[in-house]
């Protein structure tokens, strides 16, 4: 396969990666270094890996799951997403903004964002392409542009003000939204 159409794949999948956490991390003042480099890893991560189950699953899965993939994708999203909502309008306490880079909320996004490569997986394995250079490129790719919006989210939370996690919610809400639509 091309590498320029690997790498234009790359990028395309590693776009909602980028968006969701610009979107999740607007809401922290900054991020450190260890919570930036977390979330690209998860990120990159999952989408290595899922194009890699989708071309070991072969055609026969993708008759199964691509009749409603989208859908689990916009259920994960919103739910996340109405969580922060919700947050936004609460009374803050003094315990400081909510940490999305750990545990189920990162582990809930790394999922959604990589349900589109585990399809990418299978129709490479449709097309009997070789799986490493592209899952490798996907998720290097990814972890690049994660941590790219990770860092910017903060920067345009402080331009949004008070309601950055509202905004971030909306955000998510949004690409979960536009999945399903490419898929209709």
């Amino acid at each position: 396969m091309n590498l320029l159409v690997v790498l234009g794949m790359a990028v395309a999948l590693a776009m909602d990666c980028f968006a969701v956490a610009m979107g999740m991390s607007s809401g922290a003042t900054r991020l450190t270094g260890r919570q930036t480099l977390r979330v690209a890893f998860f990120f990159g991560l999952f989408q290595f890996a899922m194009p890699v189950l989708g071309w070991f699953a072969g055609e026969n899965v993708l008759r199964y799951i691509e009749r409603f993939d989208h859908w689990v994708a916009l259920a994960l999203l919103c739910f996340v997403g109405l969580k922060m909502i919700r947050e936004s309008f609460e009374k803050k306490k003094d315990a400081g903004p909510v940490d999305r880079t750990t545990g189920t909320p990162l582990l809930i996004l790394s999922i959604a964002t990589s349900i589109d490569a585990l399809a990418v997986g299978l129709s490479l394995a449709v097309l009997r392409t070789n799986i490493f250079l592209p899952a490798v490129l996907i998720g290097v790719v990814c972890f690049i542009l994660t941590a790219v919006g990770a860092k910017l989210g903060p920067l345009i939370g402080r331009a949004v003000g008070k309601r950055a996690e509202l905004l971030g919610g909306l955000i998510l809400i949004g690409i979960g939204v536009k999945i399903v639509m490419e898929h209709l």
